[in-house]
């Protein structure tokens, strides 16, 4: 990890990508990659055999309740367990013009393209890295705990995984379930707002039906939410100042030199106003934060600023079960926030 910095952002960037093996692709890349994602599966042995019984027991809750109480498809995902020395599964490179929030995209047999690329090894994402750079991007590096094969392998759980809340468990598992349950090509947007929003809501749910809405673990659970929602919110007004920046008819160099001052800026108020925010630390890391737009784009990516999920989930009665029902209705074709809405109607 020496030379490289990697971000672990809290739960809602966990389980972010979508990784291609080698089975389903060919060049040095997904060959590489691949390889060492078999390696990963290899490894894996049953459940059962990971030695911890509260463990076990969660995990197999969880699935269950996903798969027989949501309508989750049914799978071997998360069936299987996998020993692992550090704390996270892959570096995944993100990357963004410097001027506006377009983001860089990579092209995938069978899954089109995806807004990320993942790498076992770090030391290649930082290749990466400096590849993506000498293009004028702006890039990031996150580490995530999964990814989703989309159904194509037995996902495994990671010995990591162990040391997880029961709902930070839950959002993890039931977000991947949504990628192999849901997936629509060449819309990652929609794939990753989706995952987000029934994963929140489906940990939430569980934490509620297992553990009871008085119970420590909900209160917890409802105090990292909220203190999350408020970092998200601080970031999308952030992003906001800057989108106004960037659809204005300015000369490169001016945007670059305002960029840096708006981000600098953000960063002094957000140090200033800290504890009427906050209730914790867990946050601070902010401002000394290399922030870029490959950075914000990820909040582009997997929230909404509408509340377009949350709106509709509201309009239809709050129920989950209905809600997967119908977006297992959305086909590759024409806008699928559209077609949701419609198969709900």
């Amino acid at each position: 990890m020496q030379g490289i910095r990697i971000y672990h952002l809290p739960p809602l960037f966990a389980a972010a990508a979508l990784l291609a093996v080698c089975g389903l692709f060919s060049g040095c890349y997904t060959l590489t990659q691949g390889a060492a994602m078999l390696g990963y599966l290899n490894r894996a042995v049953p459940l059962e055999d990971s030695g911890d019984e509260g463990f076990i027991r969660l995990v197999t809750d969880i699935r269950k309740f996903a798969i027989e109480e949501l309508g989750l498809a049914e799978s071997k995902n998360y069936t299987r367990y996998v020993e692992i020395e550090r704390s996270y599964l892959a570096a995944v490179v993100s990357a963004c013009a410097k001027d506006s929030f377009s983001r860089h995209e990579w092209n995938y047999p069978v899954v089109g393209r995806l807004p990320y690329k993942g790498f076992f090894n770090v030391e290649d994402a930082q290749k990466e890295r400096v590849r993506l750079e000498k293009m004028n991007l702006d890039v990031w590096i996150r580490g995530v705990d999964a990814f989703s094969t989309l159904g194509w392998f037995r996902d495994p759980l990671y010995s990591f995984m162990r040391d997880y809340s029961p709902w930070r468990l839950a959002d993890l598992i039931i977000h991947e379930l949504v990628h192999a349950t849901v997936f629509i090509k060449g819309h990652s947007g929609f794939n990753e707002e989706l995952a987000q929003f029934i994963g929140s809501e489906g940990a939430r749910l569980f934490m509620e039906t297992r553990f009871g809405s008085d119970s420590a673990e909900y209160r917890e659970m409802l105090a990292s939410e909220k203190e999350s929602q408020i970092y998200v919110n601080f970031i999308q007004e952030l992003i906001s100042e800057l989108n106004a920046l960037y659809s204005g008819n300015n000369d490169k160099d001016r945007v670059l030199s305002e960029k840096e001052k708006i981000i600098n800026n953000a960063k002094e108020r957000f140090d200033t106003e800290y504890e009427s925010r906050f209730s914790n630390d867990n946050y601070r890391f902010f401002s000394t934060l290399a922030v870029n737009n490959a950075y914000l784009e990820l909040f582009r990516l997997y929230y909404t600023s509408d509340n377009f999920y949350e709106n509709l989930y509201e309009r239809n009665g709050r129920d989950l079960r209905v809600f997967i029902t119908a977006a297992k209705k959305v086909k590759k074709g024409t806008n699928p926030r559209e077609q949701l809405e419609n198969a709900l109607l």
